[in-house]
């Protein structure tokens, strides 16, 4: 059973920076993909970042990309996601997720239901 457990949500001014976290415990893969998601009240699930091990391929939305850099510490296997310049409209509940390796960049980031395992989410709330 894979367990993902997010921290680092906090209430932030914009412009400000936050790094999430997403400690993964459990049966692991070669190849995976691994993901942020975010939603925000009202709105439906949106892939921000993911990461596939397979060919280090790494993808984000247009709306992050350039400020969150995704990133994986096999040593300790913990996902991150390094948010900057964030802005309002990045408030949101952003959850963790990992999936199948062999995941095209539309499945990685376009289709939440490609995921196996997620976690309980962490809440980032942006001020402006």
């Amino acid at each position: 059973q894979v367990q993902l457990r997010e921290s680092g949500g906090a209430s932030v001014q914009a412009g400000g920076s936050l790094r999430l976290s997403c400690a993964v415990r459990g049966v692991t893969y070669r190849n995976y993909c691994t993901a942020w998601f975010r939603q925000a009240p009202g709105k439906e699930r949106e892939g921000v970042a993911a990461l596939c091990t397979e060919g280090s391929r790494t993808y984000y939305a247009g709306s992050v990309n350039g400020r969150f850099t995704i990133s994986l510490d096999n040593a300790d296997n913990t996902l991150y996601l390094q948010m900057t310049r964030l802005k309002p409209e990045d408030t949101a509940k952003y959850s963790c997720a990992r999936g199948p390796g062999d995941l095209t960049s539309l499945q990685a980031l376009g289709d939440p239901d490609e995921y196996n395992y997620w976690g309980q989410g962490t809440q980032v709330t942006v001020s402006s």
